[in-house]
């Protein structure tokens, strides 16, 4: 039986099924480079430049083939361009579940097909929740505003962390809640200048800066959150809802489902091809437990990653280095 999916509209093609979609824009997803030359319909889903932890590096000075310094957003924005120049296609969007049998891919602003998937979203991940959280989850613990603002309408709700996911699921969520309170850990944002200015001049917003979630509170749903303040001590904050981007370093693979076996340490496990146990699914990066968190490393396993997508699809026997010939 064959399935077809609608695709979002911001995917920009007419096409139901990519030949790959990978999940994640780091370093790793230049993976798209390799599959959109050897013309290979490709498709990047990622949560925003800024969002990984490439994005947030201020200063590289050890990439290879660009002696200058140069921050991480930027080195981002080249690769990202020279995919694009091949025929590669991004989407903005978080996918919060996918099926591996066929390979459809759910995220908040669509959903996406493919004939094969690479997984590279990176370990930025959270492995401990913060007590009431999880108890709460989808009784006012969100992780996603674009799909429960309308829930919280006339509400005051709360959003905590620092990326630019952060602040544009912020800024979604003025247009239902009373009121946005946006804790950051930090006392800097990591997002374009020019979102930060409309998330901290917006009437709807007020800001908390340095400031750590310690727990969600409630009996039956989300009645408040309990923060740490800079000076160690602790306030209570009634909300009606708390939508949490915090970062961490646990492999992410939430999205999975459990489909696919992981190590010890949460990590997807690979061949030396970086295929997981599932035919067409293939992982690379800091997903990975045994690989060095370096750009330039999640940039060759990307590589050898997309030439096993190209001998996957076209049945060759072995990895081809120039599609020219």
């Amino acid at each position: 039986m064959e399935f077809s999916f609608p695709l979002s509209p911001s995917v920009g093609g007419q096409d139901k099924v990519y030949d790959v979609a990978i999940i994640g824009g780091g370093p790793a997803g230049t993976t798209a480079i390799y599959t959109a030359r050897a013309n290979l319909k490709t498709l990047v889903i990622d949560k925003g430049i800024a969002n990984g932890a490439l994005g947030i590096t201020s200063k590289i000075a050890n990439y290879p083939g660009i002696p200058e310094p140069i921050s991480g957003e930027e080195l981002l924005r080249r690769m990202r361009q020279q995919a694009e120049s091949f025929g590669a296609v991004f989407v903005q969007d978080r996918i919060q579940a996918i099926v591996l049998y066929p390979k459809v891919l759910f995220g908040n602003a669509g959903t996406y097909s493919a004939k094969t998937v690479i997984i590279a979203t990176g370990s930025m991940g959270r492995g401990n929740r913060v007590p009431g959280e999880e108890r709460l989850l989808g009784r006012g613990v969100s992780y996603c505003a674009t799909c429960d603002a309308a829930f919280f309408r006339g509400e005051e709700v709360a959003v905590v962390g620092n990326s630019e996911e952060a602040v544009e699921e912020a800024l979604f969520l003025t247009q239902f809640a009373s009121r946005v309170h946006f804790l950051s850990p930090k006392k800097e944002i990591h997002a374009e200048p020019a979102l930060v200015e409309e998330l901290t001049q917006h009437p709807k917003v007020v800001m908390y800066w340095g400031v750590a979630l310690r727990e969600v509170l409630g009996e039956q749903k989300v009645e408040a959150i309990r923060y740490r303040t800079p000076i160690g001590t602790e306030e209570v904050l009634p909300v009606a809802g708390v939508f949490i981007y915090l970062q961490g370093a646990h492999p992410i693979t939430d999205f999975l489902g459990g489909q696919l076996p992981l190590s010890e340490g949460g990590c997807l496990m690979v061949d030396s091809e970086y295929r997981t146990a599932i035919p067409g699914v293939y992982a690379v990066g800091d997903v990975l437990c045994n690989h060095v968190k370096q750009a330039v490393v999640a940039a060759a396993e990307g590589a050898i990653a997309g030439m096993a997508v190209e001998k996957y699809i076209r049945g060759r026997k072995k990895l081809v280095v120039d599609w020219s010939k």
